[in-house]
């Protein structure tokens, strides 16, 4: 027993040494270099939307318009090579030939109103991209579903964010219908805000159950599993190493993203914030 111990010990050494010495001789700019960029964008939908919260923002303003078309110029910097949206990959062939008629036409199809015209469409076209990818994938959840039980798991806990749940959020969240769209996007994409959106959206829901039961886990483990879909949409994506890839989506979806690809060993994860200023 004791000579397997030490055995053990002296290869967790070897391996620490190992790491050590490589990660001197490692160039840096080799290890940046490893993954495919990905620019994670977090968006409000840009138009009307069943969701429950929503951003304020008017598609009819022609000042907001200019502000989008500016915003689309500093993400274009990027110089995506994919564009992957939240639409269903069923629709691919269709969000194509509206992506297409605007690129040659500079028409807007309404089907795709709001931040996929406004920002996927426009960056594509500025940046010459073949075809935008849908990688959206639907199921529902009962995010109410505390007021469908006799919640006995943890109601203290759950009735106290829910009596006010901006009391937890970042505090620019209050102030967000009042910001251009500019500093919207910034607020949305910063790394507080998107763990409040994972919190509102799924976590806090681990506070409800019957005795015995976990029915608000079991609801809050849907929307993972549905981000878990979107990403394995993304990852169905033909692309190489030489690809760069924008992702623009809702911020909960981006929240749920950032995750996965900061683990991944396929992508590397680019700092949004170079973009949006």
């Amino acid at each position: 027993m004791i000579k397997t111990v030490l055995s053990a010990l002296f290869l967790l050494t070897l391996l620490s040494g190992y790491g050590q010495e490589h990660s001197k001789n490692e160039d840096p700019s080799e290890k940046d270099s490893l993954g495919i960029p990905v620019l994670n964008l977090a968006t409000f939908h840009m138009r009307p939307t069943p969701d429950e919260n929503s951003v304020e923002f008017d598609n009819s303003d022609q000042e907001a318009l200019i502000e989008t078309r500016y915003i689309s110029k500093q993400i274009a910097k990027f110089k995506p090579t994919v564009i992957c949206v939240e639409i269903e990959p069923s629709e691919n062939k269709k969000l194509n030939l509206a992506y297409n008629k605007f690129v040659t036409d500079s028409i807007s199809d309404s089907s795709y109103a709001g931040e996929i015209n406004l920002l996927a469409f426009e960056i594509g076209r500025l940046c010459k991209v073949d075809s935008i990818y849908g990688i959206n994938h639907k199921m529902n959840y009962d995010y109410n579903i505390n007021d469908k039980i006799t919640n006995t798991l943890d109601p203290i806990t759950f009735d106290a964010y829910y009596k006010n749940p901006l009391l937890s959020a970042p505090n620019k969240v209050a102030q967000l219908n009042d910001m251009n769209t500019l500093d919207k996007l910034r607020t949305i994409n910063e790394e507080d805000f998107l763990d409040f959106l994972i919190i509102e959206n799924a976590d806090m829901l681990t506070h409800v159950g019957s005795k015995n039961n976990f029915e608000g886990a079991d609801e809050a483990a849907k929307f993972y599993q549905r981000n878990l879909r979107m990403y394995s949409n993304l990852n169905r994506v033909p692309v190489t190493r030489k690809d760069r890839i924008l992702i623009i989506m809702g911020g909960s979806h981006t929240a749920f993203f950032r995750e996965f690809l900061k683990r991944s060993p396929k992508y590397r994860l680019v700092n949004i914030d170079e973009y949006l200023r």
